[in-house]
């Protein structure tokens, strides 16, 4: 035990002004501490187990001497009762603590956890349109179930009856749904309003409740046009006047998204390096993209009317507004095409593989996709332009010149 130091009264307590530390008695190990500016506090110098500690009992004059003994006295009680009053006063701030945040999650509904979550993120999606996605989606399906529950009590039965009744006939837009979901709870999670696994993830959860994707939602690509019939099809849709049939054309020559034709500005071109630059922003990858101009593309540019007031190359009806996303699917289904716009990619890319020497790494990149992994895309350093150039102008020369029909192949006698 430390010697009992002399006890000192109030007054006598007051009047301490020396920098340091003054043992004031009554309470051993019970100290007055003095920083070098004046304020003053209280200390208890005390042994608890084999661990010598200092534990804080206030300031003076806001704690006095009397209540400061008080409290000297009640945690030497309790070092001698086994306690150690520092852990304890650690776990009595954990249970606040936790207290507090049971307290904020029971405000926390799922609802006002997507609405939180879609505001945090919102400025990194792409456009407005993502946005709205997420929104109809959880409000359709999502909302009217466990929208006004506590996210802290959702659970997997209350996902699967989102879920599993449009599985299998909408399986598309519920993955979507239940990715979103899994999203929003794992945000919730982290801000500790729900504890606990994701209820939403597919792996190791969902996947042993609900069939694969592959077996009730088979992978079905883009209706195209076959590589033969797309100079037949452009023949027709030359006739066809108007900017909507003029992007369409400009989507097949060239094998680009409809978006990134759709929002296609004057500025982007370069047509002293035949060139058309897409900024990142624009790219679903959000990688900027060159696409090199075949001689058929930049004569279907000369051709465009440049409008005032836009600088967009297929301006819909509203002033400095592109064509609709429907301008182009409209032309092709009155010209009787069951296809696509999107579907000329895949038509590209099929007449590329098959009847074309070009390495795959050539065709990838002229449709902006991703090469192999990341360390194959991190040495793939080149954009493999003028490898591009020569495909692009093979393609626009193929479906600009007119299948040959017929029994062409003569007939040859060997030799006597």
């Amino acid at each position: 035990m430390p010697r009992v130091a002399k006890e000192f009264g109030p007054l006598e307590v007051k009047r301490l002004a020396a920098p340091g530390y003054h043992a004031v008695g009554g309470v051993a190990g019970l100290i007055l501490q003095i920083s070098a500016t004046g304020t003053k506090s209280w200390l208890l110098r005390a042994k608890v187990g084999e661990k010598r500690r200092e534990i804080g009992l206030g300031a003076y004059p806001g704690v006095g001497l009397a209540l400061a003994r008080e409290k000297g006295q009640r945690i030497r009680d309790e070092i001698v009762a086994g306690v150690d009053p520092v852990a304890h006063r650690v776990t009595a701030r954990e249970s606040i603590v936790q207290q507090q945040l049971e307290e904020k999650a029971m405000r926390w509904t799922f609802r006002s956890c997507a609405e939180s979550y879609i505001k945090a993120k919102a400025p990194g999606w792409r456009n407005a349109k993502h946005g709205d996605q997420w929104r109809n989606t959880l409000a359709t399906y999502a909302y009217p179930s466990i929208g006004d529950l506590l996210v802290r009590n959702i659970n997997i039965g209350h996902v699967i009856a989102i879920i599993e009744p449009h599985w299998a006939t909408k399986n598309e837009t519920i993955n979507r749904l239940r990715n979103r979901i899994e999203l929003v709870l794992d945000w919730a999670t982290v801000r500790k309003y729900r504890s606990g696994d994701n209820p939403a993830r597919w792996k190791g959860n969902l996947d042993k409740l609900l069939p694969e994707r592959s077996k009730v939602a088979p992978v079905v690509g883009h209706l195209a046009v076959d590589s033969g019939n797309v100079f037949a099809f452009l023949e027709k849709l030359r006739e066809i006047s108007g900017i909507g049939a003029r992007c369409l054309e400009f989507v097949v020559l060239t094998a680009c998204r409809s978006g990134e034709a759709r929002l296609a500005t004057w500025s982007e071109f370069d047509f002293g390096a035949k060139a058309w630059n897409i900024p990142g922003a624009r790219m679903k990858s959000g990688r900027p993209h060159r696409v090199p101009l075949a001689e058929q593309v930049i004569e279907l540019l000369n051709s465009l009317p440049r409008l005032e007031g836009t600088e967009l190359l297929f301006p819909g009806k509203k002033a400095n507004a592109p064509i609709s996303d429907m301008t182009m699917t409209k032309i092709m289904r009155d010209m009787g095409i069951d296809a696509v716009p999107h579907g000329f990619r895949s038509t590209f890319s099929s007449w590329c593989a098959s009847s074309t020497p070009y390495p795959s790494e050539v065709r990838e990149m002229a449709l902006a996709h991703a090469i192999g992994n990341s360390t194959v895309s991190a040495y793939q350093r080149s954009d493999l332009f003028e490898k591009r150039r020569n495909l692009m102008a093979d393609w626009a020369n193929f479906i600009s010149t007119k299948p040959v029909t017929g029994n062409n192949v003569v007939q040859m006698r060997g030799a006597a």
